[in-house]
């Protein structure tokens, strides 16, 4: 066990001289690396932000059936029964209230600045509606429904109100999709990046490896230094990327901060946690760790 702590602390220290030898160029691949890196964790980061919000949301649909402005109070308070039969048919489940148009006129004026000017009609331009409180979602079974529900008599305008609701949640999927390809396209741009500049390193360092076989260094002995070499490179190229984009975040929220006063909201954007950071800090550095490896045993298995 002393052995092998001694030999891998020999390899890092090995890859320290490496780096002080050719530090330009490795600032240089650290700089290229974090700009990789800093676009999916940035559409992470972004991602995290916005789930919380599409979770707390309710996506069960509310759908709003207005009728039409001349339709008696009798046929409006009727129509329950068509509207219930129809529910019973598709097999779904849901609470139906029935709203008033004096009861939505006196709403209005009390939770808006438009009762001077409604009272200025001389009448009531608000429909009798039917809110319908679903717990079954199921789009298709929804999409008949409302077809259904419009085509009832005295039926004016039929609206899914938590439709956009149900788009949020699909965009964030849409997103999650997107960002994997694009961290995997990134993945593979790290790697390349880390192969070429170690191809760089062994080739530059050939005279020595030469002389540290003739000394009957194994091949374990030779690789080692390098591996630790583009190990540190993805980790400090994944610290740079995370740092930049959670420097990146206070401007971003003096903007989102006035957008967001116009809804009555606070949000704003906060960096990852720590358990995300630690873990892409691990992902960074495996791959600057297979980038070595790849480039280590292809170029030095050509001069063996």
């Amino acid at each position: 066990m002393t052995i092998w702590f001694r030999e891998h602390l020999f390899a890092l220290k090995s890859a320290f001289t490496h780096l002080r030898a050719g530090t330009g160029n490795f600032i240089f691949n650290v700089l290229v690396v974090a700009i990789a890196l800093a676009l999916p964790i940035a559409g992470l980061t972004l991602i995290e932000n916005i789930r919380p919000i599409s979770s707390q949301l309710s996506i069960e649909p509310e759908i709003s059936i207005f009728l039409t402005t001349d339709t008696a109070r009798e046929n409006a308070t009727a129509l329950s029964v068509p509207i219930k039969r129809l529910l019973k048919d598709s097999n779904i489940s849901g609470k139906l209230s029935f709203t008033p148009k004096e009861k939505a006129l006196a709403a209005m004026q009390d939770a808006s600045s438009l009762a001077e000017v409604l009272s200025t009609l001389g009448g009531n331009p608000l429909p009798d509606a039917y809110v319908l409180s679903l717990s079954n979602n199921d789009a298709a079974k929804l999409d008949k429904l409302v077809e259904q529900l419009q085509a009832l008599p005295d039926v004016e305008v039929v609206q899914v109100d938590s439709a956009w609701v149900k788009r949020l949640a699909a965009l964030v999927q849409i997103l999650q999709i997107g960002l994997l390809f694009l961290a995997t396209t990134l993945g593979v741009v790290v790697i390349v990046v880390v192969f070429n500049a170690t191809r760089l390193q062994v080739i530059s360092h050939q005279a020595e490896i030469s002389v540290t076989r003739l000394l009957g260094a194994t091949n374990s002995f030779i690789h080692r230094p390098y591996y630790y070499t583009g190990a540190l490179l993805g980790l400090l190229a994944g610290s740079l990327a995370l740092a930049g984009i959670a420097a990146s975040l206070q401007p971003l929220n003096q903007a989102i901060a006035e957008f967001a006063k116009l809804y009555a909201s606070e949000f704003r954007l906060v960096p990852l946690g720590i358990l995300p950071s630690l873990m892409l800090l691990g992902v960074s550095m495996l791959l600057g760790l297979a980038g070595a490896y790849l480039s280590v045993r292809r170029q030095l298995a050509r001069t063996n």
